[in-house]
């Protein structure tokens, strides 16, 4: 799916389920530090997403979107535990930009994929408001955490460290 039509599918789903959220135009960023200065909030508002590779045996493998605050990284040895695999990690770039529907760095906090399972850390929901990659690097959505929540429909976990 080429990235402007995991922008149209995002806003089309917003837009569907009623959220109350706001567009914001930016010079392109993809880094969440950079882009959150240029958005004039602190990172932790921020909901980053990074597609996770599980290996839960031999030849197989499983793929997760994991949504922290922007100031956080993933825990890899939690997402290993969370789906019992043998080992963590970034999932390859072409990979995880096939599932995400959009290149690294614009990728959103929601899965369009059947095979990426959607899981949040907790901390993204402690703010009003959570600030995202629009599948375009100049674009971002603001968008109340409860909506957000309600909509996206993560599994929430533990997945934050510092």
């Amino acid at each position: 799916m080429p990235p402007e039509d995991t922008h149209e599918k995002l806003i089309t789903l917003l837009d569907e389920r009623g959220a109350d959220y706001r567009v914001i135009e930016h010079p392109p960023e993809g880094a969440t530090k950079a882009v959150s200065r240029l958005r004039g909030h602190d990172p932790r508002h921020a909901a980053k997403c990074i597609i996770v590779m599980i290996k839960t045996a031999e030849k197989e493998r499983r793929y997760a979107a994991a949504v922290l605050p922007g100031d956080k990284r993933v825990d890899f040895d939690r997402m290993k535990s969370l789906f019992q695999g043998v080992y963590a990690g970034f999932a390859p770039r072409e990979v995880a930009e096939c599932l995400a529907g959009t290149p690294v760095g614009t990728i959103p906090p929601f899965s369009f994929h059947e095979e990426l399972e959607l899981i949040a850390d907790p901390e993204v929901f402690e703010f009003p408001e959570v600030f995202f990659n629009a599948a375009r690097l100049d674009r971002t959505i603001a968008l109340p955490s409860t909506d957000y929540r309600a909509i996206a429909e993560p599994r929430i976990e533990p997945i934050a460290r510092d």
